[in-house]
C-alpha cells in the first residue's frame, strides 16, 4: 500500500486494485463541510463511503423518528441508559455545533448530498450506534458504566465555550492522540469500543466497498486506525471481521451474581436479625432497611421533580424493589412519569434543543422520564450501598 499525504487531513492509499482518499474532519466545522464538497467534486470517486450507520442516517434525514418511540417501551426493554447515553453524546455535539453555526454532522450529510447529486453510490459504513454502546456496556465494570454515563452528561451540560479555531485544532494529530490516551487512562474499555473497534469496523467496511476510487469521509479522530486496518487488509493480515465486531458479548457471570447475591445477602442479613437479637431487634433492622432505601429513594425522585404520586409509589416500592435482581424502581419511575405526563408532540419536536441544557431535562417530559428513570435508580442504589453496614451493626 502506498500512503499519500494530500494534507493534515486528507489522504490518498494507492493499493493494488483500489484507490481511498480518506478525508478526516471535524463533525461540528464549517471548514471540513466545504472540504468534503470539493474534494468529491474533484476528485470524481465511484463511490463515497461515510461515517454513518442506517439508524443515524434516518435519525438526520427523517424528522419524525422521534415521533415513533414509545419512551415507556423503551425504559421496560432496558434500554433506558442506553438512550441517556445516546441523548446526552447528540446534546453534546449539537451544542459544540450550535457555538459554530454548524450542524453535527453536516460534512457527512453534505457528503451523501453531493454524491447523491452526481450519481455516485453510497456506503453507510459505521457500526450501528446500539451495537457500539452495547458492547461498550457490556465490557465495563459497574464503576465504568457510572463514569461513563457521568463524563457523557456532564459534556451535555457543560457551559465551556469552544470556537471554531479550536475545533479545527483537534483535527491536528498529536491533540487527537493526546485525548486517546486520557481516554484510555480514564475508561479503557470505553476506548476500546468506541475508537479501536470502529476503526477496524469503518477500515474493513470502506475498504470491501465496491468501487476502484472511494473517498471515504470518517471523523479526524479516525484516520490513523482506518489506514491501520486498510494495511493489514492489504497485506491479508488478520484481523476482525464485521461479524466479530456487531456481536454483543454476554454480560460477565461476575455481574448477573452479584445482581443475585447482593438481594439474598440482605435477606439473610435481616433474618439473622431476628434469629440472633430477637423479635424486637430483627424488627428494628427490618424497619432501618426499609427507611434508609425509603428516604435515599425518596430524595432522588424529588430533586427529580417526578409526579407527586410517582414519588409516592417509587418511595414506598424502592425496598422491595432493590430485592428483586431482575426488575428496578429506576424502571417504575420512568415508566410511570412517561404515563402520568404523557409526551405530547412538541416534547419529540423539541428533544434534542431540550437536551443541550439543564431545563430542558425537567420541560421535555422525554427527557424527564429518563431523568426520574436515572435518579430514581440511584437512589435505591445508593440506599442500598448506605443500609449494609447498618444490617451488620444490628446482628
Amino acid at each position: 500500500m502506498q500512503l499519500i499525504n494530500i494534507s493534515d487531513t486528507v489522504h490518498k492509499l494507492i493499493l493494488d486494485d483500489q484507490e481511498i482518499i480518506l478525508v478526516g474532519t471535524a463533525h461540528v466545522s464549517q471548514n471540513s463541510v466545504e472540504e468534503v464538497k470539493g474534494i468529491i467534486e474533484t476528485e470524481a470517486p465511484d463511490r463515497v463511503c461515510i461515517e454513518l450507520d442506517d439508524g443515524r442516517m434516518k435519525s438526520k434525514t427523517e424528522k419524525k423518528t422521534y415521533e415513533n418511540m414509545d419512551i415507556r417501551k423503551v425504559i421496560k426493554e432496558g434500554k433506558g441508559f442506553f438512550l441517556l447515553a445516546n441523548t446526552a453524546l447528540a446534546s453534546f455535539q449539537r451544542r459544540m455545533g450550535a457555538q459554530t453555526g454548524t450542524k453535527p454532522g453536516e460534512e457527512i450529510l453534505g457528503a451523501a448530498e453531493v454524491a447523491k447529486q452526481a450519481n455516485i453510490p453510497v456506503s453507510l459504513c459505521d457500526r450501528d450506534i446500539q451495537t457500539t454502546f452495547k458492547r461498550a456496556w457490556a465490557k465495563s465494570s459497574l464503576w465504568n458504566k457510572c463514569k461513563l454515563l457521568a463524563t457523557l452528561i456532564s459534556a451535555a451540560f457543560s457551559n465551556e465555550e469552544i470556537t471554531a479555531e479550536e475545533l479545527e485544532q483537534l483535527k491536528s494529530q498529536d491533540t487527537l492522540q493526546t485525548l486517546m490516551q486520557e481516554m484510555a487512562k480514564e475508561l479503557p474499555m470505553v476506548k476500546e469500543v468506541l475508537i479501536d473497534e470502529r476503526d477496524q469496523y469503518l477500515g474493513r467496511s470502506i475498504f470491501e466497498a465496491p468501487g476502484k476510487k472511494k473517498v471515504a469521509v470518517i471523523g479526524a479522530g479516525h484516520t490513523n486506525g482506518v489506514i491501520s486496518t486498510i494495511k493489514s487488509l492489504s497485506e491479508n493480515k488478520q484481523t476482525p471481521s464485521l461479524e466479530e465486531l456487531t456481536v454483543v458479548p454476554k454480560g460477565k457471570p461476575i455481574g448477573k451474581v452479584i445482581s443475585y447475591l447482593i438481594p439474598i445477602l440482605i435477606v439473610v442479613l435481616i433474618v439473622a436479625s431476628f434469629i440472633s437479637s430477637g423479635w424486637d431487634q430483627g424488627l428494628r433492622t427490618f424497619l432501618y432497611w426499609i427507611l434508609v432505601n425509603c428516604s435515599c429513594t425518596f430524595i432522588m425522585t424529588l430533586i427529580s421533580l417526578a409526579h407527586p404520586l410517582n414519588i409516592l409509589a417509587c418511595t414506598i416500592t424502592a425496598p422491595f424493589f432493590a430485592l428483586n435482581p431482575v426488575l428496578g424502581v429506576g424502571m417504575l419511575g420512568g415508566i410511570a412519569e412517561a404515563t402520568f405526563r404523557k409526551p405530547k408532540v412538541k416534547d419529540f419536536e423539541g428533544i434534542n434543543d431540550d437536551a443541550m441544557k439543564l431545563k430542558g431535562w425537567y420541560k421535555n417530559r422525554i427527557l424527564h422520564a429518563l431523568l426520574v428513570f436515572l435518579l430514581s435508580s440511584i437512589g435505591s442504589a445508593f440506599g442500598t450501598l448506605v443500609a449494609f453496614p447498618i444490617l451488620i451493626s444490628h446482628l
